[in-house]
């Protein structure tokens, strides 16, 4: 049988298949269940500042609604406050004593000091490493790409001294040039990316005429953009790459890893086909392993990546009149599953 062990974050895995933050991890035996089946990592549920501030709010609001009915009290419960993030870093705490596979934390912050304040938090739990959701939505006409990467390289580069264990950042694709942008992050000492971040997107039902929130899975063949900036990025910078984002199989895992992955984050192939398809996937990649005389993943990391095919402009090119001046075909079916 092959050997899957790689290396992420400076941590040792035991295969490539990390799961991504989803609300499976709610219940611990979802997380058991994922370690059993044979996880390489895990990546805990996010914390997020704007919900704790909401709650807090909130909570508040509940403890005023009869201040003004009991003229004689300043409070009705004056000692009464929110635990913040305490119930989320108990859970991580939990966990990480109980399975033996990483443990990575997930921040989702907005001001630089909640950032740095989670952090520390977050990195007393024992957690193996942390992971960082940066993004920002096209949603300020006003605001410019350099301030907005300006903000980012500050957030990461004061959380990276504020702690010690490793860091990754979790990316969405909305930048002006993410290969730059990335770039930017890769000199501030990132221990690794995470490509990409799969975001909310909103709908509208046209029949009731309002805005639904629907659950946002990926799908089948979604992996092709993360698979183009892998390959892109692969020996350009020195952290480590995590490809995610419609990772459903096996085969999808191979190609991230001929991209040059040092890792993946899988969530929606759980939610379709069960936490117990890791099994199948790791199945798939010693099988291929196998059939292609691969001993260890080293073997063949990055060997299609854009520094070492033939063909360089692959991963370059934008529209279809490219591929069918291209004498040879770029589109062959390399896995089934």
């Amino acid at each position: 049988m092959a050997n899957l062990e790689t290396k992420y974050m400076g941590i040792k895995l035991k295969n490539p298949i990390m799961v991504g933050a989803n609300n499976l991890m709610e219940k611990i035996e979802n997380i058991k269940k994922m370690e059993e089946a044979g996880a390489g990592a895990i990546v805990y549920k996010s914390l997020f500042e704007e919900q704790i501030e909401l709650e807090n709010m909130q909570l508040q609001d509940g403890l005023d609604e009869y201040d003004d009915r009991h003229a004689m009290m300043v409070n009705v419960f004056p000692n009464i406050k929110h635990a913040g993030p305490e119930e989320h870093l108990y859970n991580l705490e939990k966990i990480k004593k109980e399975i033996n596979i990483p443990l990575i934390g997930s921040l989702n912050c907005i001001n630089k000091d909640i950032w740095i304040d989670y952090a520390k938090k977050v990195e007393e739990t024992g957690v193996d490493g942390l992971e960082l959701n940066l993004y920002s939505m096209p949603q300020e006409l006003k605001k410019d790409a350099r301030s907005v990467e300006k903000e980012h390289f500050k957030i990461l580069s004061e959380v990276k001294k504020s702690i010690s264990i490793p860091i990754s950042a979790k990316l969405s694709f909305f930048y002006t040039n993410p290969l730059n942008f990335i770039l930017g992050l890769d000199k501030t000492g990132i221990d690794a990316l995470v490509i990409f971040n799969r975001l909310f997107q909103p709908d509208i039902d046209i029949e009731k005429e309002e805005h639904i929130q629907p659950f946002n899975l990926s799908n089948l063949g979604d992996h092709k953009l993360p698979l183009r900036f892998t390959g892109l990025l692969y020996k350009k910078i020195k952290a480590d790459i995590c490809s995610s984002t419609g990772i459903f199989n096996g085969g999808d895992v191979v190609k991230m890893i001929l991209a040059g992955s040092n890792a993946i984050q899988c969530v929606s192939t759980l939610f379709k086909n069960k936490i117990g398809y890791i099994k199948n996937m790791l199945k798939d990649i010693n099988d291929w392993m196998d059939n292609k005389g691969y001993k260890e993943l080293e073997d063949f990391r990055g060997k299609l990546s854009n520094k070492n095919v033939k063909d360089p402009y692959i991963y370059q090119r934008a529209q279809y009149v490219d591929i069918i001046l291209n004498k040879e075909p770029i589109i062959k079916e390399s896995f089934t599953r």
